[in-house]
């Protein structure tokens, strides 16, 4: 598995999230030019799942946020901390939309 997250990005919006299961699992959420914008995750406090949290995302959008991506992924908390961490390695900085990540607990990534 490639450590960044490379599916391809679909529009947020209600006809896309009806093709979504409530699934535990990872989810980006990107701008129309298709920056990150923030990276999520579904755990097990999450009500349905990747279904609700971007449900969440669609009625109020973070950063601009048009359109998202998603791995269904058991070990989604590692999963989260890995994408942050490659993200982190790649930017210098979190997506706009991170603000409740503290840097200070993602460690190193250098992903080749």
């Amino acid at each position: 598995m490639a450590v960044r997250l490379d599916k391809q990005w679909m529009p947020l919006n209600a006809d896309s999230l009806r093709l979504i299961a409530g699934h535990l699992g990872v989810y980006q959420l990107g701008n129309d030019a298709g920056d990150i914008v923030y990276i999520g995750v579904a755990g097990g406090r999450s009500l349905f799942g990747l279904k609700g949290e971007l449900q969440k995302a669609l009625e109020d959008p973070p950063a601009g946020a048009t359109q998202f991506r998603v791995e269904v992924n058991m070990a989604y908390r590692t999963r989260h901390f890995e994408l942050l961490q490659a993200y982190w390695s790649d930017h210098g900085v979190l997506p706009v939309a991170n603000t409740d990540v503290d840097t200070r607990s993602l460690g190193q990534l250098r992903p080749g």
